[in-house]
């Protein structure tokens, strides 16, 4: 018996014509070759399109790197400049502190009866000094001090007469020291003094012995005259109806500067009064003592 015979390999022309004249070409391909072919060709296809993928994931995260770093460099120099803020901040904190304490010595001095001492004259230090200091009423020149009384420290003589420790105006508080609803805007914003409500042309008095460096009209205060009192103290004034005095002219403590009045972004008749030391605003309430 024969063996069967195996069945022939089909085969497939392909047909290469030219756009010259030139002769056809015909080429017989095996089937199997083309299924050879189109298997690598799948595969050849699969591999390009998985690379193109890949790298274009690559293109989108080198982005976001670049927009991280870009981001870091940013947070670095905010972080820079809150350092330098708080670096600034310190140094301030720290010389209202040292002066904070020299008032505080000031004032307690000012206060102890048995100390039993007057408001002296501006000393050497103070603006406007042209008298020697007098002495305390009922007291001649002769009189000695109580006994067991501390001396007094020369430097204290002399700055007691820059601590604000008279009220400018007679009336009713109606706006403290700190953060509040502003009446005007409806803001929170930070209150630099102290507003006291009375009646329109009720005088204002220097808390303690200084010069007028400014008087002047601002924009929101209005009318505003300041004293500056020397070693770093300086008092404002604002909303003020009309000027008492002039600058460059020494005043004494409780001497008449300015009259009360609704001058600038006021909404009635009253007196902002401001302590400043070293340009800081202070609370007014906490130097006065009558």
């Amino acid at each position: 018996m024969p063996a069967p015979q195996k069945p022939p390999t089909q085969l497939y022309t392909v047909i290469l014509v030219s756009d010259h004249s030139q002769a056809v070409r015909r080429f017989l391909v095996p089937r199997p070759w083309l299924r050879r072919a189109a298997w690598v060709g799948g595969v050849t296809g699969l591999v390009a399109l998985l690379a193109m993928g890949h790298y274009f994931a690559l293109l989108g995260a080198s982005s976001e790197n670049r927009v991280l770093k870009e981001e870091n460099a940013q947070l670095r120099s905010q972080i820079l400049l809150v350092q330098e803020k708080v670096a600034h901040i310190s140094s301030t904190l720290d010389q209202v502190e040292r002066f904070d304490a020299k008032l505080r010595t000031a004032v307690t001095q000012l206060q102890d009866p048995e100390r039993n001492a007057p408001m002296p004259p501006p000393g050497p230090g103070a603006p406007g000094s042209t008298a020697a200091p007098a002495p305390a009423v009922g007291t001649g020149p002769t009189a000695a001090a109580p006994a067991g009384a501390p001396a007094e420290e020369p430097a204290d003589r002399a700055l007691a007469p820059a601590v604000p420790t008279l009220w400018p105006a007679r009336g009713w508080l109606t706006s403290a020291f700190g953060l509040r609803m502003d009446p005007v805007t409806s803001e929170r914003t930070m209150h630099r003094g102290v507003d006291i409500a009375t009646a329109p042309g009720a005088p204002v008095v220097a808390p303690s012995d200084g010069v007028v460096v400014y008087a002047g009209v601002d924009g929101v205060l209005g009318k505003v005259l300041v004293l500056d009192h020397g070693y770093g103290v300086r008092t404002r004034y604002g909303h003020l109806a009309e000027f008492s005095v002039e600058r460059g002219q020494a005043v004494k403590r409780g001497t008449p500067i300015a009259m009360v009045g609704n001058t600038g972004r006021s909404t009635g008749p009253h007196l902002h009064y401001e302590v400043q030391v070293d340009g800081i605003a202070e609370n007014p309430s906490r130097f006065v003592r009558e």
